[in-house]
């Protein structure tokens, strides 16, 4: 080994140093939140579960705003931050959804198939918008994951409407619908981009979490 790569490598950070960063430690306390929805709809407490969904978002895209607003970062310290979101992502907008609608379905073998299509389009979603970015007029193509989870904390408001067979086809149906959408061609904007979007998800995460607190008690 030369003396270069000796020194290239004796100059690599920790890994644990990047815990530092503090966008980094948003993304974490979604993933936090993320653990604590699918811990929440393991045990079919869906009204716990929810708030745990849509603080993942709300943590989500306040790390992206954070890491904009933040002059110092590194090129080194933006691309980890970017794939420690990626990873995160495909557990909160893929993995939880799917384990709700695998518990609400009272794990009925018959829900595995859109188990996998919901994770499965995560992952090819994800993987797409890793090799080739935004298009070229700065939009994703297919629908954005976290909108998975805003939608889904919203269809699951009427649950109480309808029996619990109706409502688990009705999360079946719509989860495949946000699968096929994930990974289809049409362009949505990057909501998470503008600041007033994230100050309107902010009052939308605590309706959310206000009406759902309420329904638990």
């Amino acid at each position: 080994m030369s003396t270069n790569s000796r020194v290239t490598g004796e100059l690599k950070p920790t890994i644990l140093s990047y815990i530092n960063d503090l966008p980094n430690l948003c993304s974490l306390a979604g993933l936090a939140s993320t653990i604590s929805a699918i811990y929440f709809s393991v045990l079919g407490v869906y009204y716990l579960a929810m708030i745990g969904m849509i603080w993942a978002v709300a943590f989500d895209w306040a790390d992206g705003l954070i890491a904009r607003r933040m002059k110092k970062r590194t090129g080194t310290d933006q691309a980890f931050g970017g794939q420690l979101d990626i990873l995160i992502d495909i557990v909160s907008y893929g993995v939880t959804p799917a384990i709700l609608l695998l518990s609400f379905g009272k794990f009925d073998p018959l829900f595995l198939p859109g188990v996998f299509i919901m994770i499965a389009a995560s992952a090819i979603r994800l993987s797409y918008f890793s090799t080739f970015g935004l298009s070229s007029d700065s939009k994703y193509t297919g629908l954005a994951l976290d909108n998975n989870n805003i939608i889904l904390v919203l269809i699951f408001i009427f649950e109480s409407l309808f029996s619990d067979v109706t409502f688990s086809i009705i999360l079946y149906i719509s989860g495949l619908t946000l699968a096929v959408l994930n990974v289809s061609q049409i362009k949505t904007p990057k909501l998470s981009g503008n600041p007033l979007n994230v100050y309107l998800l902010a009052i939308y995460t605590l309706g959310i979490t206000i009406f759902y607190g309420w329904k638990f008690l």
